[in-house]
Formats: C-alpha cells, structure tokens, sequence
C-alpha cells in the first residue's frame, strides 16, 4: 500500500521518538529505592579539634552510605574566627562547626539555635550535665552538648613526696598555708628557684582564662546572664552571698603569687610557659584541662606525674571547677539544614558522643555515660570532676585576654586600686560583648 507523504512522515517521527527513548533508558540509571528515607547529601563539618579522632568515628558511621559525604576539617583555634567568618562571606563556609563554648558568643548570630519546640530545654536538663546547659540560651539550643574538658590539677609526686606529701591539696588553704611554704624555692635575692603554683600572670600560663573562670565559679559569682539574644548582664564581681566581691576576691588573690613582697610569690613573667615548667620538674603544680594527660605523658615519659581535682575552699558547700564544653552547631548560612539535622542527630547521639569524647581524652556530656564511670588513668578523676564543670558566655577569647591581662598587670604593678581595677574590667567588657 502506498502511503502518503502526511502518513510517512508521522510514522518517522513515531520511530525517531522509539528510538531517542530507548537511548535514554541506556544511559538512565534511576535513584537508589531510599525506602522515603531522607538522604545527607554533603556535609562538611568545620572544628578546633584534630581531624583524626573525629575522622574515626565517621568513617564508623559512614558504613551507612547515607552519609558517605560528611566530612570533618580542622581548623585551629586561633585561627577559627577569621577563617569561618571570611569563608562564610565568599559563600564556602561550613554546614556544622564543632567547637568549645568559649565561642559562642562571638559565633551566635551565626548559629542556627534548634528551638525548644523541637528540643524541649526539660530534656535538655534532664539528659545532659548542668554544665551544657551554657549551650541552652533564651531563643533555643545553639549546639548539641557532646563533651565537657575539666580543669584538674596536675601534680609532681617526686617534688611533693620529698617533703612528705603523698596526695594532692584538697582545699586552697592547705595549698598556701601548707604546701606552698613548703615546697617554694627561693634564694636570698627572692629569685624563684623553684616555683609551687603558676598564677599570678597570664601569659605565660597556659590555661590563665581557665584558672581565673575557676577561681570566680567557687567565689560564688554570678558570671554572665543574658539580657536577651544580643544583650548580656556582665556579673562577675556580684554573687548571692551579697557580702563578697567575687572578681575582687579573686583578682587579689590570682596576683598575690607574682607579687615579690608577698609571702606567696612563686611566679613572674620572666618565667617559661607554666606546662613547660612542670614537664622540666620545675613547677609543682600545674593547672590544665583533664585532656592533656596523655599529652603530658608522651611529652615526657619519665615524668611522675597524677592527677587531682582542683582545690576548693575549706568552707565551699558545693565543689565547683571551669570546663570547656564542646558542641555541635548548625550554621545558619547551611544550604541542606535538612542533611545537618540528620548529621546532627547521629553525631549527637549518646553512643557516637560519647565516642567522639572518649577519642579526645574528654569526658561525655551525656549524664548517663557520666554514671557509667571510668577506670582510666586520668579518666577517673576527669569524670568526677565533669559534674561539677561549668563554663560562661566570655565575649572571645582574644578580648578576655587582653581585659584579663591589663587587669593582672595594673594590679602588680600598683597602676590602680584594686576597686578601680576591677571596675575598669567590667567596662572593657561591657565594649566586647557590645561588638558580637
């Protein structure tokens, strides 16, 4: 049969569109049945810890390919701030950021808060260590709690031992009245031989913010609150026994130990990094967080070393020390809130938590993994001391510094009195916290 020309050329348009659907369909791979559910996509996770612990753990959980494309950068701490806010600005930056409390404040207008609606602030409390709760703020929770880093203090057995101490101070009164008339050296001139404790300075102590937040939480003070999510009521020298000045206190307190006319002067600037002082055998106690014990281990083995949780006051009711708590915080800026929620719930969880904590030498901030206990070395004693960590919202950490250090420094070198001192602190902090 003949066709006619309106015939034929409908046929080859019907065998052309045969033929381009069949070529799709060898080509065509189709999505892999997800089962509804919600896929991670890519995910990258920005943090002031070392990449390898964390890598660890993700490669564990990376056996669901879900999230085969999360991924953990180290970025330092020192560094962190200018890094994150340039890269957020060229549209780069990251979905997650994984750091200590300590930058809250600076990185909150950043942070995208899991409001209570969705995370009640009741399990909040109920489920963490009341020290996380520094993460719970007025308009929602800014980082899901995963590890608290205890300050402790480390102590010389052999430098104590010699004069007959078998344990560590238990209470700031047996350190000075006891302890440190002691174990001091020094010679004629009142040149430091040997020091007992590094306070008194900030530079040249490694965890000087640590110790003076320490110092201020067991004087009862009442730190900082908000006002609201960009107004803060700075509170240091105010406490609800209204009879103590807690910044006060611990201002003269901290400078006594570098001032050369006072009986406790141990310490001065001239002086080499505290942690170096220690690992030399020359320093008889040390302040640091419950993390470095394995570093202080490996950086010199033959040292013989323990130890304790930080003194308290003979009369001190409650124990208390600093803490540096770590969470993770979504970014606002993320463009797959979606993935981060998923990554966020997996790696906030209290199994994979308390695996990132324990990969860090930290403790869990999970309260049962906190029951739960630990028999390692320095474990124990980080674990008894995580209950009684607590942290505050310091405007940075560079801007505490320096307001620290000018405090430290007029006071030793008598620049004012110790009311004006003080006062000059709260007012250099009030113009930190107003740039955040």
């Amino acid at each position: 049969m003949k066709l006619r020309p309106f015939e034929l050329g409908l046929i080859v348009v019907f065998i052309g569109l045969i033929v381009a659907s069949l070529a799709f369909l060898s080509i065509y791979q189709p999505s892999p049945d997800t089962d509804g559910v919600p896929q991670v996509g890519a995910v990258s996770i920005w943090g002031t810890l070392p990449a390898e612990s964390f890598n660890v753990i993700l490669e564990e959980i990376k056996v669901d390919k879900n999230y085969q494309k999360v991924t953990y950068q180290y970025v330092a701490p020192a560094e962190f701030d200018s890094k994150l806010v340039n890269a957020l600005a060229d549209g780069s930056g990251p979905d997650i950021i994984f750091a200590p409390h300590e930058k809250l404040v600076s990185m909150r207008k950043r942070i995208q808060p899991i409001s209570y609606e969705a995370f009640p602030l009741r399990d909040v409390q109920s489920r963490y260590l009341d020290g996380s709760r520094v993460f719970a703020l007025q308009d929602g929770l800014y980082a899901y709690p995963i590890a608290v880093d205890p300050l402790v203090m480390y102590w010389n057995k052999d430098i104590l031992s010699n004069d007959n101490f078998l344990e560590a101070p238990r209470t700031w009164e047996a350190l000075v009245n006891e302890y440190h008339t002691t174990l001091v050296r020094r010679s004629p001139d009142r040149s430091i031989v040997r020091s007992v404790v590094a306070m008194g300075e900030y530079g040249n102590v490694e965890n000087a913010f640590g110790v003076i937040s320490m110092l201020l939480l067991q004087t009862g003070s009442d730190m900082v609150r908000e006002k609201s999510p960009v107004e803060y009521d700075i509170r240091l020298n105010i406490a609800s026994d209204e009879s103590v000045s807690p910044l006060s206190v611990v201002a003269d307190f901290y400078t006594r130990f570098s001032k050369p006319n006072n009986s406790l002067y141990s310490w001065n600037r001239s002086l080499n990094k505290d942690k170096d002082k220690f690992l030399g055998e020359e320093l008889a106690f040390y302040f640091g967080y419950a993390s470095e014990g394995v570093v202080l281990e490996k950086l010199n083995p033959n040292l013989n070393f323990d130890i304790a949780e930080v003194p308290q006051g003979a009369a001190a009711t409650v124990r208390r020390t600093y803490g540096r708590f770590y969470g993770l915080s979504a970014m606002r800026s993320s463009k797959n809130l979606e993935g981060v929620s998923l990554v966020l719930s997996k790696l906030g969880s209290k199994e994979v938590s308390e695996k990132i904590a324990l990969g860090y030498a930290m403790v869990p901030a999970y309260r049962e993994s906190v029951s739960a206990g630990s028999n390692d070395t320095f474990g124990r004693v980080a674990f008894s001391s995580a209950p009684i960590s607590y942290g505050w919202l310091s405007p940075s950490e560079n801007a505490s510094r320096e307001v620290f250090t000018k405090m430290i420094q007029d006071l030793i070198e008598n620049r004012a009195d110790l009311s004006s001192v003080v006062n000059d602190v709260l007012g250099r902090l009030e113009v930190e916290y107003n740039k955040n």
